[in-house]
């Protein structure tokens, strides 16, 4: 789960072992202001964000919590083209197989079912870059 900033600002300042009163007095402000921000009662001002992660020793990102890399959105169909790829080169090979039993398949014909079959399995199994 998210913490929140006055949360992380609080543990940042913990794990340096430093006390409320040492923050504000390095952040030019009083260890009640410290306080409600680890409080959540209030923000440090935004112009002296750049200062309050360089003291507590983390970047200005990772004190804001900014994702680097953002997952892609969801998209339930995502998996579909895949399936349906396969269920080409599966159904392509059964084709064959029960024409040919049946004698009612020539070998072009053949021939060309099954590379479509083997163009599609090939196909599902490429990496997909979703954008």
């Amino acid at each position: 789960m998210k913490q929140t900033l006055g949360q992380l600002i609080a543990a940042l300042r913990k794990e340096k072992g430093m006390t409320q009163a040492e923050l504000a007095g390095q952040m030019g402000v009083t260890d009640k202001a410290v306080s409600k921000w680890e409080r959540d009662l209030s923000c440090p001002d935004v112009s002296s964000l750049p200062l309050l992660a360089e003291v507590l020793g983390v970047s200005l990102d990772e004190l804001m919590q900014v994702k680097k890399e953002q997952a892609a959105p969801e998209r339930p169909w995502a998996g579909l083209l895949d399936t349906i790829l396969k269920g080409v080169g599966l159904a392509m090979g059964v084709a064959v197989a029960v024409l040919a039993a049946l004698n009612a398949l020539d070998a072009n014909t053949g021939l060309l079912m099954l590379g479509l079959g083997l163009a599609c399995l090939g196909a599902a199994a490429l990496p997909r870059h979703e954008d």
